[in-house]
């Protein structure tokens, strides 16, 4: 790996670009993933089970390599851009029909930026506000994450995306991230097909986080208010989060994460929701995994969850980073 590094970084600096840089890193995961009541389909797909179909066991699976290029102007301002190569069987939206037969690959929309300092401006497949908000993202549950619905403001507004162009196709989407010690803020906007102002401000104290964030939409789907609060209780890292999530209602997710030993974490939410994805629920929604350190940037991972629809999926298999 460092020799491509090298030899790519060699190839860039001898085109004329001063304090060049191409770096490659990303993971790759697999195992067995369940469902028990996979869809019509049958098929035990990351939120592509509703609840109606017989038990499932799959062999789910995903490669990503991530490409980020950077080169420094001699005023010391960094510009860059990111893209991600990435398949699955498993991909979370689609497809819509969920006849197991999408598998996304390819480059997606890249992310271009300019830094410098605590400052940063980024254009095309941008990151999100509300998608960067602490808090939204409180665990990573199992291998695959389990249909992500401890996620409280569900997707409700502008996100990377890993294999299309996000917010990209908009072609007006942008954002602006800074950062000085302990405070954070953070804005972005797109300009369709949903039209998308947000912002989150987010302030470390005394080992805590806490974060609120607001967004200007014209889907009334789209979430308007949300807040977090993150932080260790003793040995456990405890996060609060809630989100307004427009005609789609609130939803509250309590997550927390703590070592069993030097190599072992346990990870575990309860959330509650007055839809999921503009589906009423009739249930609270839990989740509990491991996370296993095998060394070298390999770990055994698994998880269950107790989905807002009633049935209860699973996985368990191995990621390696690299």
């Amino acid at each position: 790996m460092k020799k491509v590094l090298f030899a790519t970084t060699a190839l860039v600096a001898t085109a004329g670009v001063a304090a060049a840089d191409v770096t490659f890193g990303g993971y790759g995961r697999f195992g067995v993933i369940y469902s028990s009541a996979a869809g019509a389909n049958g098929i035990a797909q990351t939120f592509g089970d509703d609840g109606t179909g017989d038990s499932s066991v799959d062999i789910t699976s995903r490669f990503r390599l991530q490409i980020d290029a950077t080169a420094e102007s001699d005023a010391g301002v960094t510009f860059g851009a990111r893209v991600r190569i990435e398949q699955e069987n498993d991909e979370i939206f689609g497809p819509p029909a969920g006849d197991g037969s999408y598998n996304s690959t390819g480059i997606n929309a890249p992310r271009f930026f300019a830094r410098s300092g605590g400052l940063e401006v980024g254009v095309g497949n941008i990151f999100g506000a509300l998608e960067f908000m602490p808090g939204m993202y409180p665990i990573d549950l199992g291998l695959t994450g389990l249909q992500y619905e401890y996620t409280p403001y569900q997707y409700g507004g502008d996100f990377y995306d890993s294999d299309g162009a996000g917010a990209a196709s908009t072609n007006n989407a942008v954002e602006v991230m800074y950062s000085a010690g302990d405070l954070s803020v953070h804005v972005s906007a797109s300009d369709g097909p949903n039209e998308r102002v947000a912002a989150y401000v987010a302030y470390a104290w005394n080992g805590w986080k806490f974060a609120l964030g607001g967004q200007d939409s014209n889907s009334a789907s789209d979430t308007e208010l949300a807040a977090s609060a993150g932080g260790n209780i003793g040995p456990a890292f405890v996060s609060l989060a809630w989100a307004d999530n427009g005609t789609n209602g609130d939803q509250f997710t309590l997550a927390a994460r703590f070592d069993v030993g030097a190599a072992t974490n346990i990870e575990a939410y309860i959330s509650d929701a007055d839809t999921i994805f503009g589906t009423p629920t009739q249930n609270t929604g839990y989740g509990i995994d491991f996370n296993h350190d095998l060394g070298g940037g390999t770990s055994l991972r698994g998880g269950v969850a107790k989905l807002f629809a009633g049935h209860t999926v699973a996985d368990l298999g191995v990621r390696f980073n690299f």
